[in-house]
């Protein structure tokens, strides 16, 4: 770390001590051991309670197909199965579905088993036919955030009660691991009908839990389902999720009672609530990354066609990849995190199969390269950008951080601090110049790049374009040969990181804290704290 580096960080800490826990430099790495907690197995718990959990942020509309933030995953864990789950292992499983996908020899017709002889939440029956419905939902319809997800869909049918037949243009090797996420959320056609596009006002699925009621910017409720399939295994009478976007206030609710779960524990507190024998903290590495989305052509909003923005950044990428080795990555995440997070630079976590030399690469930290580039831009220095980020505590401690690290490459960032529901549609309209925001992460590769980078589609935020990039994720999509799937990724950090649309800049550890009080509750790589089955342990309540 440089000298003015390291006084732009000291200062930085001085600032924001008032405010939170200041930063300190650790002297060393040091290992943190995953927990992803246990299910109730044969532990002795009570039948009922009320569970309080706390969310760091509130979520976006409660519809599976358009929504686009992690905290509506939590909600809709509860209240909406998947036709695929992960298991603790990252192992994908059968959830509404029966059995794996059986795919044809030439890898264009994916047959799913599906559940029958169960019911929605309102009462509805649970067949092929539902999934068809939703499925096709989650393709066509034109808000859609899934369809990216699910692949060149030729059609979708029903063959019979319990079989869902997808038909594909070219195969396409990620779309089981899709399913295991909101792509595979099947919702009742019931609701459908009568909700159309307002389906997230009231959205009914199949799950332990069933939503009740909504209060904005406050809290969600739901309430056990005794119409549920497993019911047996469903013990809480409520969950109520409610909006704490300060760290503080969510680490003293856990402590006082108030709160029996807290999602996203900040590093500057999950130290002190680790020693409290009170609390549990479960931790696991994450499948996503956290960075910095450059607009290149998100002009007329997300999905639409893009077009030329005439400012420097946006035409030029020298700009863009001058301001990611202006990046002190390791430096930032150790002393904005206290060691807790890890350095990124890719879509592809290290410790997946899916890695490789080419994806683990980063550009290095050379804040004189960045100068020279902007230098050979032909711009003025300091070179102004205006980076919108959510206004928690954790995102402007590293904002401002980045602000320091950044200027010595060349660049004068001005912080936007947004309300992160408020950021999300920031995001999907294309007005931003920069933006920081993350990602949770999929288990393929493919839920990780093409959504956000593949031309036109949903969740391309910046509006990139590469006839060169999509051909590589094409091909990558299209071939169940891990090898050469990594090779094909590999070569598509290679671009991305030529190109620079997105700064990647670090990988969370999924850190939730729950009292002594519960078991059951579990959290994955996946990001998603699991509470359907959760409990409170016999004898309190």
């Amino acid at each position: 770390m440089s000298r003015s580096l390291r006084f732009a960080l000291t200062a930085l800490a001085v600032v924001t001590a008032s405010a939170c826990v200041p930063i300190q430099h650790p002297a060393a790495r040091v290992g943190h051991h995953d927990d992803f907690g246990t299910p109730v197995g044969n532990r002795k718990v009570a039948d009922g309670g009320d569970l309080v959990m706390g969310l760091s942020s509130e979520p976006d509309r409660l519809d599976p197909t358009t929504s686009s933030s992690l905290y509506t995953r939590y909600v809709m864990n509860a209240i909406c199965e998947k036709l695929y789950d992960l298991d603790s292992s990252g192992e994908i499983v059968p959830q509404l579905a029966t059995g794996l996908p059986t795919v044809s020899q030439d890898g264009l017709t994916v047959t799913i088993p599906v559940r029958t002889g169960i019911t929605f939440a309102d009462g509805t029956p649970f067949d092929a036919n539902a999934v068809r419905t939703s499925l096709d939902r989650h393709l066509n319809l034109a808000e859609s955030q899934r369809a990216a997800e699910m692949g060149p869909i030729a059609s979708i049918t029903a063959a019979d009660s319990s079989h869902v037949v997808l038909r594909y243009k070219q195969p396409f090797a990620p779309i089981t691991a899709a399913l295991a996420d909101r792509a595979g959320m099947i919702l009742s056609p019931a609701a459908l009908q009568e909700e159309g596009d307002d389906f997230g006002d009231n959205p009914v699925c199949v799950g332990p839990f069933k939503f009740v009621r909504r209060v904005p910017q406050t809290s969600i409720e739901v309430a056990r389902d005794p119409k549920y399939y497993d019911a047996r295994e469903v013990h809480l009478d409520t969950i109520t999720y409610r909006i704490m976007a300060d760290a503080n206030i969510r680490a003293a609710n856990l402590r006082s009672g108030d709160l029996q779960v807290a999602d996203t524990i900040s590093p500057q507190d999950v130290d002190a609530l680790a020693k409290d024998p009170d609390l549990r903290v479960l931790q696991s590495p994450s499948l996503g990354f956290q960075g910095i989305w450059l607009n290149v052509g998100n002009v007329d909003g997300v999905g639409k066609p893009t077009k030329p923005i005439d400012t420097p950044l946006a035409k030029d990428a020298r700009i863009r990849l001058a301001l990611s080795k202006a990046v002190d990555r390791q430096t930032l995440v150790d002393t904005v995190f206290n060691n807790w997070f890890e350095p990124a630079c890719s879509p592809i976590a290290p410790q997946t199969p899916y890695a490789s030399d080419a994806s683990n690469g980063c550009p290095a930290f050379d804040p004189g390269e960045s100068r020279r580039l902007l230098t050979e831009a032909g711009v003025k220095i300091p070179y102004r950008i205006e980076l919108q980020v959510t206004n928690s505590q954790d995102q402007l401690r590293y904002a401002q951080a980045l602000q320091a690290s950044a200027a010595e490459g060349g660049f004068d960032i001005q912080i936007i601090p947004v309300e992160y529901s408020t950021l999300l549609d920031v995001q999907k309209n294309g007005t931003f110049e920069a933006l920081q925001l993350g990602w949770s992460g999929r288990i393929d590769p493919d839920g990780n790049i093409t959504r956000f980078l593949a031309t036109g589609k949903a969740g391309n935020y910046s509006g990139f374009n590469s006839s060169t990039l999509d051909g590589l994720l094409a091909s990558a999509g299209q071939t169940t040969d891990l090898a050469k799937r990594a090779d094909l990724y590999g070569q598509a950090v290679e671009l991305i990181q030529e190109e620079t649309p997105v700064v990647y800049t670090y990988r969370v550890r999924n850190l939730t804290v729950h009292t002594t009080r519960v078991t059951g509750v579990e959290v994955y790589s996946d990001g998603v704290v699991r509470l359907g089955k959760a409990a409170f342990v016999s004898g309190e309540d």
